[in-house]
């Protein structure tokens, strides 16, 4: 019964590339038939933190299977890749199949936004190991690009470039040691922006899967970093080339009202907020000067809300947050 329910949620993501079951130990994925010429499989790992704690304790399941999809999909996105398929790790002190069954209904609910495959997973139950009540998650996508359309920020960035800016939906899926450090149980149930304060702090992760692909057939991207754990400066110099620095504008920002309740609470430093969150930025983009009003037309029609941020220049591999 178990198997069969999972089953019946990993088969509405399918399509007719897979040619496993849960029966098999292994998923299958067909790759020969798309055409491509030099094709790219790009793949990432991730999880979703200390975020669970938070989710667990109030039985938000479903939020820790979207988050997790979010996270591996965003980085495979960062160079340009189209996410094929997906799998799961989910390790427990004692299963209980009703909450196994929404993390997975999660993750496949964030799969068909994007035409990913959940093809298989792992549940390991883990006594001694996990609480009884504790659930951990990991999650493994993989990706395709044509090797000529990969984009690679050390490769493609020039000085003059732009640096844009997507918003996040929130505060994502990292600092929440921080935030369970500063806020109580009581803090968490108290209202911020007239809802319980965990409801805003639990928002999943934004896919950033649409806008990037659509504008990608449009446009050369130059970089993309997807800024979670150690903010917008640790992620965007992952990209930099080594003769070339990011300038960053934090007045250009629009900073959610939620970091700032983060930072007031805590009597928080600015560095730390900084290299912690990512004060209401999802994803930078990295383009030419050139085409930066198409490119900001393109973005405002898709119904998103860009903003520059910064510029690339000359310099030693630095992030300077002014």
């Amino acid at each position: 019964m178990t198997i069969c329910k999972i089953n019946n949620i990993l088969e509405k993501t399918y399509n007719n590339r897979v040619m496993s079951t849960l029966d098999h130990f292994s998923g299958f994925y067909k790759i020969y038939e798309f055409g491509y010429k030099e094709p790219i499989l790009v793949s990432g790992v991730d999880g979703v933190g200390t975020k669970l704690r938070l989710a667990i304790d109030y039985k938000k399941y479903d939020v820790i299977g979207e988050d997790c999809f979010a996270m591996c999909a965003n980085d495979v996105l960062c160079h340009g890749a189209t996410p094929l398929f997906f799998l799961d790790y989910l390790a427990c002190g004692k299963l209980d199949f009703s909450i196994v069954e929404k993390i997975i209904q999660g993750i496949a609910i964030s799969c068909k936004k994007t035409n990913t495959c959940l093809i298989g997973g792992e549940t390991a139950e883990m006594p001694g190991v996990y609480q009884e009540n504790d659930y951990d998650i990991a999650g493994f996508c993989v990706g395709i690009v044509e090797k000529n359309h990969l984009i690679d920020g050390k490769k493609l960035i020039q000085e003059g470039d732009i640096l844009i800016g997507l918003p996040s939906s929130g505060v994502h899926s990292n600092g929440f040691s921080v935030i369970r450090n500063i806020f109580s149980t009581e803090d968490f149930m108290k209202f911020f922006q007239k809802k319980p304060f965990y409801e805003t702090l639990l928002i999943p992760t934004r896919i950033y899967h649409f806008p990037i692909h659509t504008l990608s057939k449009e446009f050369v991207i130059h970089g993309l970093a997807h800024i979670t754990g150690g903010g917008i400066s640790d992620n965007l110099y992952r990209i930099l080339p080594e003769n070339l620095s990011a300038v960053v504008e934090k007045e250009k920002i629009p900073i959610q009202p939620v970091f700032n309740f983060i930072r007031k609470k805590g009597n928080l430093s600015e560095y730390e907020m900084w290299n912690t969150f990512n004060m209401g930025v999802g994803m930078i983009i990295v383009v030419s000067f050139k085409e930066k009003c198409s490119i900001l037309n393109r973005l405002h029609f898709l119904g998103e809300r860009p903003f520059i941020l910064g510029k690339i220049v000359k310099g030693n591999k630095k992030v300077l947050l002014k």
